[in-house]
């Protein structure tokens, strides 16, 4: 079931339950018209294409990554949060390529991932078709010419075990072979409109096995103003500043309107909660760009983009007003210091209180910042600031507790960080997330 969105008297009625299978061209934003409303609640599921290299080779794409059409909560409005609770995060792809990329000069207008155009008739974001396989099978439907803005620097193709969660990286005689019927492996869902990278059939480095972790590099709610879903963050958002294209913001503007949904964060998975910041009224929730796995840094630039299906329950934050992300993280995804402590050793804590005869011992519970900026240190300061913000603890006092009961992660380069710390409950409750805390963790009243 889907609507759209509406404030009129004959707005249709919440739903317990959407599933979403439409998707963007590479924008999100307040253009888009919303799917829902979901109640308050209620769960929203979707089959979602893969972000990065596919979007990349399509040229009718303005974004980095192919996300869900956003859908909005009843009773979300602007300075609310929503809180959005990942059941499942399944991967249905057998097969994907990625790799660390380059630009072919002449063929995008300051930025290859937004501006694409055809060297060869000007044609700007043409329609494309596919001729072949290889870096050069990706053709302009005006003229005919090979139109392709990106290169593999050293790529591989990548078969998948989902059940086993293992995978394992192809020799060029198979990578061929995929290439040429690409789509049962690519399995892209039928709304999809970007091309499947494994018809390019990279293959430098074959006979890697690696273990699999799914989880979204992608999910959020709709910035205030139209971006490139892939730029929806600072380090990527920084390439909007002055650019020579209808997506051009000052530093001010990405700040105010982005929402950091494009964090590639490994712990955004199955079983985490993440707390999204509400910058348009009903929120517009949309997700995308399963990443098959990645360790701690998508150093590459790109990790193992693929086809999934996921399951999300909302609730609604009331007066929780957020710059960017929350993440309440699995137990097992937390960074040692950050994890509460079991039975036993809050008895040994009260044991070490009372020989030194302090009487108060803090209740807290994990909480994870989402930080992003232009470099990893201006990512770090920005989630540091936010949990200042958002929990009204002192700067230096969320210093010191990262530092002692906590952790700072990257999560991508060049400026995405996780900043964790162990936060007062009662300080949780007064942001509205306490129960979230403690259910997550299960940490007693």
């Amino acid at each position: 079931m889907s609507a759209q969105a509406s404030t009129s008297p004959s707005a249709p009625q919440a739903v317990e339950h959407l599933h979403v299978d439409r998707y963007t061209r590479g924008v999100i934003g307040p253009s888009l018209p919303m799917l829902g409303p979901v109640r308050d609640g209620g769960r929203i599921t979707s089959g979602t294409p893969p972000g990065c290299w596919g979007p990349m080779i399509t040229p009718l794409f303005q974004g980095g990554h192919e996300v869900t059409q956003p859908v909005a909560v009843e009773g979300a409005a602007v300075g609310d949060a929503l809180a959005v609770r990942i059941l499942r995060c399944d991967v249905v792809s057998r097969a994907t390529s990625s790799g660390v990329m380059s630009f072919v000069e002449g063929r995008y207008l300051g930025d290859p991932f937004v501006a694409k155009l055809c060297s060869a008739c000007g044609t700007p974001s043409p329609a494309s078709h596919v001729e072949g396989i290889g870096g050069d099978a990706i053709h302009c439907d005006v003229c005919g010419a090979e139109v392709n803005a990106f290169r593999f620097a050293n790529g591989y193709v990548i078969v998948l075990d989902k059940e086993n969660r293992v995978s394992l990286t192809l020799d060029r005689e198979a990578a061929e072979r995929i290439a040429r019927a690409p789509h049962e492996l690519a399995a892209l869902p039928g709304a999809s409109e970007q091309h499947s990278i494994l018809s390019l059939a990279r293959a430098d480095m074959p006979g890697v096995a690696a273990h699999m972790q799914p989880f979204l590099g992608n999910i959020g709610t709709m910035p205030s103003a139209d971006l490139p879903d892939s730029h929806n963050a600072g380090d990527f958002g920084a390439f909007l500043i002055g650019a020579p294209h209808r997506f051009a913001m000052s530093q001010e503007e990405l700040d105010r309107h982005k929402t950091d949904g494009h964090m590639d964060t490994n712990s955004v998975r199955e079983g985490a909660i993440l707390i999204c910041p509400v910058k348009v009224p009903g929120a517009g929730l949309y997700m995308g760009d399963m990443h098959a796995q990645q360790g701690n840094g998508e150093i590459a630039g790109h990790a193992t983009d693929v086809s999934g299906e996921v399951e999300v329950r909302v609730e609604v934050v009331k007066g929780l007003e957020l710059d960017g992300p929350i993440l309440l993280q699995r137990p097992d995804d937390l960074p040692p210091m950050a994890r509460p402590m079991n039975a036993a050793q809050r008895a040994h804590v009260e044991a070490l209180a009372r020989q030194f005869g302090q009487k108060q011992i803090e209740r807290n519970g994990p909480i994870t910042f989402i930080g992003s900026g232009t470099t990893l240190n201006e990512a770090t300061k920005v989630g540091l600031a936010r949990a200042a913000k958002a929990t009204g603890l002192p700067y230096d006092e969320i210093l010191n507790r990262a530092t002692i009961a906590g952790s700072i992660e990257i999560s991508r380069l060049p400026g995405v960080v996780r900043v964790t710390f162990l936060c007062p409950l009662d300080v949780l409750d007064r942001m509205g997330i306490g129960h979230l805390v403690r259910q997550q963790y299960g940490i007693e009243a």
